[in-house]
């Protein structure tokens, strides 16, 4: 699947852009409402993520003209939470809204139910992941060790879904802050140590000795996937 990011926070599409490709889909990005116009006749990309506010033409302008030819399912961003603005977006032809800040998994899902809805398939729409004793429910967002439901918050269940997709791949404390609280407020970085830690006594049969939790030490954390 081919997406289209178009935003003037360049940061912020760098972000998107890595989550996406790690996920498997081809991004092409813009900065300005001209560009998502002229990347979507261009490239015809199966879903577009557009911002609300940038210069030359702002997105609410950009997915009206959008509209006159394409039919591609549309995810408007913007740093206001105003109802107004969303009916707005929707009136020129939006089919989802996100509001800034937003927590990138959650991104991901709302992509995932478009595409689905627009007739596309991906291997990442299948609805449970499971990784030796360890399974998730990715639509009730429910996690079971050894067949048996375990509470997560919902940041744990963000936390130990992102490893499991990127099994055996090391990511420092840093490289997951920024991965999944780069939309939020961001806590000390020490979050991610007692994250780590609560998954291991939810998840893990012995969590002085764990089997999937990895540390890889002077690096940072990983989820081992043996074959």
């Amino acid at each position: 699947m081919r997406i289209l990011v178009v935003d003037d926070e360049e940061l912020l599409v760098k972000g998107i852009r890595f989550n996406l490709q790690n996920e498997g889909y081809e991004v092409i990005t813009g900065s300005n409402g001209m560009e998502a116009v002229e990347q979507t006749l261009a490239k015809k990309p199966d879903l577009i993520i557009l911002d609300v506010m940038m210069p030359i033409m702002d997105g609410l302008n950009a997915c009206a003209k959008i509209r006159e030819f394409s039919d591609v399912p549309i995810i408007m961003l913007t740093a206001k939470s105003d109802d107004m603005d969303k009916l707005m977006g929707f009136e020129n032809g939006a089919d989802d809204y996100l509001t800034k800040p937003f927590n990138i998994l959650e991104l991901k899902a709302r992509i995932r139910a478009l595409l689905r809805r627009a007739g596309h398939t991906q291997a990442s729409d299948n609805t449970e992941l499971t990784i030796g004793s360890i399974t998730l429910d990715l639509n009730g967002r429910n996690a079971y060790s050894n067949g048996q439901l375990v509470d997560l918050t919902a940041k744990e269940f963000d936390v130990i879904e992102f490893m499991m997709r990127h099994a055996n791949r090391v990511y420092s404390r840093e490289a997951l802050l920024d991965t999944l609280w780069t939309y939020e407020y961001r806590s000390d970085i020490r979050t991610v140590d007692v994250h780590i830690r609560r998954l291991r006594e939810k998840l893990e049969s012995n969590p002085a000795e764990p089997q999937y939790i990895m540390t890889k030490w002077g690096v940072g954390y990983y989820f081992r996937k043996q074959d």
